[in-house]
């Protein structure tokens, strides 16, 4: 498929083939390997293929392939959190160490005390109740 859309675009079959691959994350020698040429003959195909695709870089050679791979979705990007109906309250815990801290949320009415863990180590151990980054 993605072949097919960058002959479209003006790309010699070779050309095709050596952007399809480096979409896929191979390196130049990577490249020159599978496709039995040498590395300066992968770096020319991609001068000619940077110069057709208007692109400056393999980085923007690869977002220009990415939608094309096959493998991206065209869906839009699922919530990373579920919500909660109003009125309803979850607890999600985080392990820190060996101690599970968990808080309330979404219309909670209540908070759940800080967990201190004092002279474990965590934090440097100094007795004064830090949890390391966290500063619970």
């Amino acid at each position: 498929m993605l072949r097919d859309v960058l002959i479209q675009k003006g790309l010699s079959n070779r050309e095709a083939e050596v952007a399809e691959l480096v979409s896929k994350g191979l390196s130049n020698k990577e490249v020159a390997n599978q496709l039995f040429v040498t590395e300066k003959t992968v770096k020319f195909h991609l001068t000619n293929i940077y110069k057709k695709m208007s692109v400056k870089s393999r980085a923007q050679l690869i977002v220009w392939c990415l939608p094309h791979l096959g493998f991206v979705d065209n869906e839009p990007a699922q919530p990373t959190r579920n919500e909660i109906p109003a009125g309803a309250s979850a607890i999600n815990t985080m392990p820190v160490g060996s101690t599970t801290v968990a808080g309330l949320t979404a219309g909670s009415a209540t908070a759940a005390a800080p967990i201190r863990n004092e002279g474990t180590g965590v934090g440097g151990g100094n007795g004064n109740g830090d949890v390391g980054a966290f500063g619970i």
